[in-house]
């Protein structure tokens, strides 16, 4: 099959033919329909493939139709519609258990043992890895039936595929993560993908006011279609004191998706009294952040990471699913772009444009 290859750290996206294997226990096989460029493949390719080490095949939004299934594999039916999700879970240990999947303790399980089994992916008999499970820049994906979750044959691929990453994180930090409750006030720091998917959950959750705050004025104005009220520059100023003047003293909930110290500075300054601080963003894995315990202590603030928006994909999935075809959670104006396989470098050259906010692969 063909599938964008990554064979060195910044050596970008190449085409090639790959084989992948048969479905073995609960693994299931998709053929491919739409697969979303994340800046975190384009991050891996080009920074950090010490996890992953090439030949890789990365890419990890994917939507499409299975074709066949493992012997064991029993939650799904040749034909369904699905989409990936990069969350691993066993379903079986105390995190699992408890419905916190995205916290799962044994994510190895949805892998194949590489001392025992086959790859799921070589070249020339050699192995490929498969990136997080899903390895989505390829025609056909063989993956653990517990990273898949079946989807309305009427919802589109290409908006699908942004589902299982983008749309889970950004919605479900709102509503699982931050419980945003109705007519709570909400700041966004960082409204690019899933900064703009935060706007949408503090839509569906009910916020009165919703600010957007960016660096660029592009992505403000498209915040505000997708239901921010408000918008600040923060190169034009400062984004604490604005913030605070609009919402009379802070907002309740204060969302840094940028992920850098002087974000999440910034989000704990504009916070009201009792306020929580939700770092949704990691833009640096060396970064390290100040505090001021008496801030944190004498105004009572919450900090949390939030990873995948404290998804359990199962539940969450379907959901997001739903409101889309209801017309409440606003997907098709994502996807600016529509790609080729082979031509995933210059996707990623075009999210750098403002005015792009998704790529997505679908022809393949």
């Amino acid at each position: 099959m063909k599938a964008a290859v990554v064979d060195a750290e910044g050596g970008g996206f190449a085409l090639q033919d790959i084989d992948i294997a048969e479905p073995a226990g609960h693994e299931v096989l998709v053929e491919v329909r739409a697969s979303g460029l994340c800046h975190t493949d384009l991050t891996l390719a080009t920074h950090a493939l010490t996890r992953y080490p090439p030949p890789v095949v990365l890419g990890h939004e994917v939507a499409g139709v299975v074709t066949a299934l493992g012997p064991r594999a029993t939650a799904f039916a040749v034909g369904d519609h699905v989409v990936g999700c990069l969350v691993q879970w066993c379903g079986d240990c105390p995190a699992c258990r408890d419905g916190r999947r995205h916290q799962c303790g044994r994510p190895g399980t949805t892998l194949r043992d590489p001392h025992r089994q086959a790859p799921r992916l070589s070249r020339a008999g050699r192995p490929v890895t498969q990136a997080m499970g899903l390895g989505g820049f390829a025609e056909r994906v063989l993956v653990h039936e517990n990273q898949l979750t079946a989807v309305p044959r009427r919802m589109p691929f290409a908006p699908a595929a942004l589902l299982g990453c983008g749309v889970l994180t950004g919605v479900g930090s709102v509503l699982n993560g931050a419980r945003v409750r109705a007519g709570e006030t909400v700041a966004v720091i960082g409204v690019g993908g899933v900064g703009l998917n935060a706007v949408s959950g503090a839509v569906i959750a009910g916020a009165s006011r919703i600010v957007a705050v960016d660096v660029r004025p592009g992505r403000l104005r498209r915040a505000r279609a997708f239901g921010a009220t408000d918008v600040v520059d923060s190169t034009a100023t400062d984004a604490v004191a604005a913030v605070r003047e609009l919402t009379g003293g802070g907002v309740r909930h204060a969302f840094d998706v940028v992920g850098v110290a002087a974000t999440t500075d910034q989000a704990l300054r504009m916070t009201a009294l009792g306020g929580a601080v939700h770092v949704v963003g990691l833009a640096d894995g060396k970064e390290e952040l100040k505090l001021s315990l008496p801030r944190l202590l004498l105004e009572q603030k919450r900090l949390q990471g939030l990873i995948m928006g404290s998804a359990d994909p199962r539940r969450d999935i379907p959901r997001y699913a739903d409101l889309y075809l209801r017309g409440r959670l606003n997907l098709d104006d994502l996807v600016s772009r529509r790609i080729a396989l082979g031509e995933i470098d210059a996707g990623y050259a075009a999210l750098r444009d403002p005015a792009v906010a998704r790529v997505v692969v679908t022809s393949f």
